[in-house]
């Protein structure tokens, strides 16, 4: 589920669950940068989430229907962010074999970094 010939995976899938690509000569396009306000979002949403699984995993009396549901929204936030990973990395710039730099099919200019997310030890 790479992008590659310059295609950029997108955030979202059709409805029968494939995979969507973007083929734009511009990061600034109106469609990149909706998908930058939504990858921005689903990084958000996750780094959210798990502040809410660090507390309700705090917690001595939990319900197994609490955490089945908390692992769903887990698997649901990583699985975007691998996406956003993916998408991202392949926007990066390569290096040739001159050692210069190269630019992806894209552009050199990325989307803002993801939000840093504090892990703790249990």
């Amino acid at each position: 589920m790479t992008a590659t010939n310059g295609l950029r995976l997108l955030p979202w899938s059709s409805p029968e669950g494939k995979p969507c690509f973007l083929s734009t000569h511009s990061d600034s396009s109106r469609l990149s940068r909706r998908a930058d306000e939504i990858e921005d979002l689903q990084l958000s949403m996750g780094a959210e989430l798990l502040g809410h699984a660090d507390a309700l995993l705090n917690e001595r009396k939990v319900d197994v229907r609490e955490v089945r549901f908390l692992a769903e929204r887990l698997c649901e936030a990583l699985r975007d962010a691998l996406r956003v990973a993916e998408s991202r990395g392949s926007r990066l710039p390569t290096h040739d074999d001159d050692g210069g730099a190269d630019k992806t099919g894209e552009g050199a200019e990325r989307a803002p970094a993801a939000p840093q997310i504090p892990l703790s030890a249990p």
